[in-house]
C-alpha cells in the first residue's frame, strides 16, 4: 500500500506562505514525508524557481500545474497522476491545499494506517467537529472524481463525490492545523489534542525528529526534482 501526498499551490505565493518562518509548502512536505506518504509531489506554477528553492534537498517532486481554466478538480488529477507516475503502486493519495501548512506528521500516520484498514473510503480528518483537510482520495475513485465540474471548488468536488455515493469517513484527528491555515499564527491554534487512544494504542514515531528539528533546518535528503507534465 502506497499513498502519496498532492499539495496543491494555486500560484508561487501560496506556496511560499509564511510559516513561522518556513516556507509553507516545505512545512507540508516535510510533515507528508515524516507521517509516511510518498511520493510528496507539489503541483506549482514556479517562474523564478522560488518554489523549487524551498523544497531542495526535500523528498519532493515539483509538478508543473495544468492550464488553471481547467479549474481544481484538473489540478488534483494532474498531482494524482504524476504520483502514479512516480510510484506505480501509488493507491491513494492525500489531497493537500498549501494554505493548509500547519497539519502534523501525526495525522498524515493516521489517515494511512485508517487507508489500509477501509480502502474503498475517502477519509478527512476533523477537528472540533469540522471536516477537513489533506483528504485522502483512494485512486480507484479517480475516474469519478475527474469527471466532475471545472468550476468546483475542492471542499465542493468532496461534497459532490460523496453525494454520487463514494463512500466517505470523517476521522476526528484531533489537530487543528487540518482546518485552520497559515491566517492563522502557530501560536494562536487551537491546542494540539491529537486522535482518540485506541485500546491497542501504539506510540508512533513518525515526525518525532521533525518535531525536534528547528524550523531553519532542513532534513537531509535528494534535491527536489522538477517535472513538466502536459
Amino acid at each position: 500500500m502506497t499513498v502519496a501526498a498532492v499539495v496543491l499551490a494555486a500560484v508561487p505565493a501560496s506556496a511560499l506562505a509564511d510559516a513561522d518562518g518556513t516556507p509553507g509548502v516545505r512545512r507540508i512536505a516535510d510533515a507528508a514525508w515524516a507521517g509516511g506518504a510518498t511520493p510528496v509531489v507539489v503541483c506549482s506554477f514556479d517562474p523564478d524557481g522560488d518554489v523549487a528553492a524551498a523544497l531542495a534537498n526535500a523528498e519532493t517532486t515539483l509538478v508543473e500545474p495544468v492550464d488553471p481554466a481547467r479549474g481544481p478538480v484538473a489540478q488534483i488529477v494532474n498531482g494524482i497522476e504524476a504520483a502514479r507516475r512516480l510510484v506505480a503502486e501509488t493507491d491513494a493519495a492525500l489531497v493537500w491545499p498549501a494554505r493548509l501548512a500547519w497539519v502534523d506528521a501525526e495525522t498524515v500516520t493516521q489517515l494511512i494506517e485508517a487507508h489500509g484498514e477501509d480502502r474503498s473510503a475517502v477519509l478527512r480528518p476533523a477537528f472540533g467537529g469540522e471536516a477537513g483537510f489533506p483528504a485522502l482520495i483512494p485512486v480507484a475513485h479517480l475516474a469519478a472524481f475527474a469527471a466532475l465540474g471545472a468550476d468546483r471548488m475542492p471542499d465542493e468536488l468532496l461534497d459532490e463525490l460523496e453525494a454520487a455515493g463514494v463512500p466517505f469517513v470523517v476521522l476526528d484527528t484531533g489537530d487543528p492545523g487540518t482546518t485552520h491555515d497559515v491566517s492563522v499564527a502557530r501560536a494562536d491554534l487551537p491546542p494540539y489534542e491529537g486522535p482518540p487512544v485506541p485500546a491497542d494504542a501504539h506510540d508512533h514515531e513518525w515526525g518525532s525528529a521533525l518535531a525536534d528539528l528547528p524550523d531553519e533546518v532542513p532534513p537531509s535528503g535528494p534535491p527536489s526534482v522538477r517535472v513538466t507534465l502536459s
